[in-house]
């Protein structure tokens, strides 16, 4: 049980305080709900710049991270397609220089010719380096519009192309800003041994002052239902040829995500879980196999990706995962292997539950995903999921007419 008080400022940010006397550290989160799928499609990449750009420096803090360090301070952040995500870990006595630091980057950054020009360097870097050259650097650059047509979902946090990025005014960046990063528009998470009292204000003093905006209504297309199998082949210089099957499923918030979730473990957690035993161990038909779920806030991904093993030709690596799926499909799941994954998944989260700063930003996605005790009552939904309900998603969702398979082949 993570025990949390939450209260809202007058500008409309959500703030949640948990007490944790174990540690001197203090987890200070900062989540905005802006994500990829928040773009236009003509101009994709912004909230990931964005997470570059908060870190330019503010109207009175020209440089974020040099101030954080004198007081023992860290700081990162991350962008998905659905939120992005600063966080700060730094000792107890120095929070106040937390709250100083974000409160000046939301309430204006500045916005300069030469940040942004920094900025979006780093950012073509990163997209040329880690999504071009790369070995199996593209493949969410091709799966996602393979799996989406309608959907924002159909590009990559990076974006679509450099030259959005390239091609970004300054007028641009601003209006993204104003829209998007705003105190009605985010949720603040502290977590360690901090007073609520001096929790409030601070919150009041730093951050109550920013004025709220008119957060735009997310009115995303829906993304219609597949029905037929999408395929692509690549050819690219890699070590070795690898397959990816992606079934669309439901959101993070619909009840059949945990049944979903504790399928993705059964066929690829640990070294007794289906695929691991199957292909590796016994058919040595691939190197490496994984599944796993996207635990989207709209309708995500069920993935099954493998490297296969040298001379296993596609056709039987693809079988070999089909077969897996279909005994699924007919029954042979036992309770006792049921019970396995939902026991790993359990020590799981207790083993994350020791950092504060996992607390932190997983109290952020309860509250965006509607309630920040859904943290507290996860553990119960995953428990009562059963033999039959994996079953019933295998059967619903790990079907061809549903499934968007890439293969990339070697040279």
């Amino acid at each position: 049980m993570i025990a949390f008080e939450k209260f809202e400022l007058e500008n409309g940010l959500k703030v949640i305080v948990h007490k944790d006397e174990t540690t001197p550290i203090v987890a200070f989160n900062l989540l905005y709900d802006v994500g990829a799928r928040d773009e236009n499609e003509n101009q994709t990449g912004f909230a990931h710049l964005f997470e570059h750009l908060m870190f330019g420096g503010s109207i009175n803090i020209p440089n974020f991270d040099e101030p954080l360090q004198k007081v023992g301070g860290d700081n990162n952040a991350f962008t998905s397609n659905d939120i992005t995500n600063y966080y700060i870990t730094i000792p107890k006595e120095n929070l106040e220089t937390a709250f100083w630091l974000d409160s000046d980057r939301m309430l204006s950054l500045a916005f300069t010719e030469k940040s942004l020009e920094v900025q979006r360097q780093v950012v073509i870097e990163e997209f040329k380096q880690n999504y071009l050259n790369q070995p199996y650097g593209d493949v969410w650059l091709l799966l996602r519009p393979l799996a989406y047509q309608k959907h924002p979902y159909k590009w990559a946090t990076i974006g679509k192309e450099i030259s959005h990025i390239e091609n970004a005014t300054m007028q641009d960046v601003k209006d993204f800003f104003y829209k998007h990063y705003l105190p009605n528009n985010a949720i603040l998470v502290i977590a360690g041994n901090v007073d609520l009292t001096k929790i409030e204000e601070l919150s009041k003093k730093w951050f109550e002052d920013i004025k709220p905006g008119n957060v735009p209504i997310r009115d995303l297309p829906k993304e219609p239902i597949q029905t037929e199998e999408r395929r692509l082949k690549v050819e690219r210089n890699v070590p070795s040829n690898a397959i990816y099957k992606a079934y669309k499923m439901c959101n993070r918030t619909h009840p059949d995500y945990f049944a979903t979730d504790l399928l993705s473990d059964i066929l690829s957690l640990g070294d007794s879980s289906r695929l691991y035993k199957s292909l590796i161990k016994e058919q040595k038909l691939f190197s490496d196999i994984n599944a796993y779920v996207m635990g989207s806030s709209d309708e995500g991904l069920f993935v099954i990706s493998g490297n296969l093993s040298d001379g296993v030709s596609f056709e039987d690596a693809e079988a070999a995962i089909i077969n897996e799926i279909e005994r699924i499909k007919a029954s042979s799941l036992t309770e006792a292997e049921l019970q396995k994954v939902k026991n790993k998944q359990e020590s799981a989260r207790e083993f994350s539950e020791t950092s504060v700063l996992t607390k932190a930003m997983n109290l952020a996605f309860a509250e965006l995903n509607g309630d920040a005790n859904l943290i507290n009552t996860e553990a119960d939904k995953y428990n009562k999921v059963t033999v039959k309900d994996i079953e019933r998603i295998a059967n619903q969702i790990l079907i061809s007419t549903n499934c968007s398979t890439l293969i990339y082949a070697k040279i």
